[in-house]
């Protein structure tokens, strides 16, 4: 199945040596490069957590895109970006928690307790790279400018293998790839996605007493 063969070949290919860099506004046309005419996915520009849901499909396509483009202007940095020489090839968004305002309105993703925590909500991979361990390279380069950031816990949100899904639908990663960058389930509250944490500093945080660890 489709998801099951993406868990079992991401942490075995190799990629060539990639490099990552924060999403600034010099890079921005790297970004719209990357995510192309339809903003990665259906006009979402990686919007979808930031925003409730009426105003997502409200601003969906354009109005994502402009949005989006505003808080790079801002000066806040929206995730980072993985090239292969000059080409963009990946793209995670990684901030602090509070930037996702809809992971709170989550009944599966709301909050594990009161630790403040980054979060690692979405990936875009160019498709000539998908299933070749760039999301765990991903990760691995969203826990340093994590930490880089002042971040203690970085905290993602993987779907659990299984099922013909399609790469759109497990935006937020897989399992696989989050524990082989470290992560440990700390949370679930649903069978496919679990709640998963590491420490940025290197060690890797304790799943929470009671809690199946991942």
């Amino acid at each position: 199945m489709a998801a099951r063969a993406r868990a079992r070949t991401a942490v075995r290919l190799r990629l060539p040596k990639l490099r990552f860099e924060p999403l600034t506004l010099e890079r921005w046309p790297d970004l719209e490069s990357l995510f192309g005419k339809r903003g990665a996915c259906g006009g979402c520009w990686c919007m979808y957590w930031r925003l409730t849901r009426p105003q997502f499909v409200q601003q969906k396509g354009a109005g994502n895109r402009r949005a989006l483009k505003r808080i790079v202007q801002s000066g806040e940095v929206a995730g980072i970006l993985a090239y292969a020489g000059a080409r963009p090839v990946g793209w995670c968004s990684v901030a602090p928690r509070r930037a996702f305002p809809r992971l709170d309105r989550s009944r599966n993703l709301k909050p594990v307790d009161s630790e403040p925590v980054w979060s690692v909500v979405c990936f875009f991979v160019e498709k000539s790279h998908r299933r070749r361990g760039l999301s765990v390279q991903l990760l691995r380069a969203a826990v340093d400018y994590a930490r880089r950031g002042g971040a203690r816990l970085v905290e993602g949100y993987p779907t659990e293998p299984g099922g013909d899904l399609p790469d759109p639908f497990v935006y937020t990663g897989l399992v696989p790839a989050f524990r082989a960058a470290g992560f440990v389930e700390v949370l679930r509250r649903s069978k496919r996605q679990p709640i998963m944490r590491r420490a940025a500093h290197g060690r890797v945080a304790p799943p929470r007493s009671g809690q199946r660890p991942g």
